[in-house]
């Protein structure tokens, strides 16, 4: 599933071809995702211009002088640029055409991911005003973990991917952001002293600023007829490493399932 490098990554990708050209065209060859596609979106996009974009969690926020494009890409979903003319391929569901013949092209092979129209203050909107802070905003920090954790049972891991305490922190960067802290995720986010929240929230920052610069060599992928983003080519100390030797200590790595996500994390090195 795309997480919120992946989402910055994309939307630093494909701005530079779109930003300041007017929308010519629009075309849904299939409307049925996550929420429907607008039936009035050519409408309301057709002869305006793009002015900037912007992230807000995982949502990306194309800004129009009268409203917000609000891109969502799901569990599958990708956004590129494309030029006008290139075929579209199964998946290909919603294709933004601007001027000087370069087409925005939305594809999500399970169609989870979203493409909805928002009118007024983007953050009033039913699925942005409940969302917490950036990851990079300074009121996150160790004293807002703490506060917010204090009492609550459930564990540390489920607690950091809740979007209402911060928000794009998703199932691969929270393994890793808990290792590099030494904290186990089944613990409970309650029992975690001030402290150990300090150096969560620093590796959560470091984590997710590396793998956004990692991901910064694969802008090319955004843009072109077999443009397939994927995750970052980074070196993962956990994920998806369950069974394998620890990289800090050669402890065989264990997995187990919190919130029904894998998890995996070095029995030694996490406490």
């Amino acid at each position: 599933m795309p997480e919120l490098p992946e989402v910055v990554v994309t939307l630093r990708g494909v701005l530079p071809h779109i930003k300041g050209k007017q929308v010519d065209g629009v075309v849904v060859r299939d409307a049925r995702l996550r929420w429907p596609v607008p039936d009035n979106l050519s409408e309301l996009l057709c002869g305006q211009v793009l002015m900037t974009g912007h992230q807000r969690a995982k949502y990306m926020l194309f800004q129009f002088h009268h409203g917000h494009l609000m891109v969502h890409l799901g569990m599958s979903g990708n956004l590129r640029v494309v030029q006008e003319g290139t075929p579209p391929a199964k998946h290909d569901h919603v294709d933004i055409k601007f001027s000087g013949g370069v087409v925005l092209r939305f594809t999500d092979p399970r169609r989870f991911g979203s493409v909805l129209w928002l009118e007024g203050e983007p953050e009033q909107h039913r699925l942005l005003q409940h969302l917490g802070p950036e990851p990079f905003d300074s009121v996150f920090d160790g004293e807002r973990l703490y506060r917010l954790s204090r009492g609550k049972t459930a564990s540390v891991k489920q607690f950091l991917m809740d979007n209402k305490t911060v928000v794009g922190v998703g199932n691969i960067y929270a393994n890793e952001s808990l290792f590099l802290s030494g904290i186990r995720p089944k613990k409970a986010a309650g029992k975690i002293s001030l402290k150990r929240y300090k150096v969560l929230s620093s590796n959560t920052k470091r984590v997710l600023k590396r793998a956004i610069e990692q991901g910064g060599t694969t802008l090319k992928d955004f843009v072109g007829n077999e443009g397939k983003p994927g995750y970052f080519k980074q070196q993962l100390f956990v994920y998806g490493r369950g069974g394998e030797p620890c990289l800090q200590c050669e402890t065989q790595l264990k997995e187990i399932r919190l919130g029904q996500r894998s998890t995996v994390y070095c029995p030694v090195c996490q406490k």
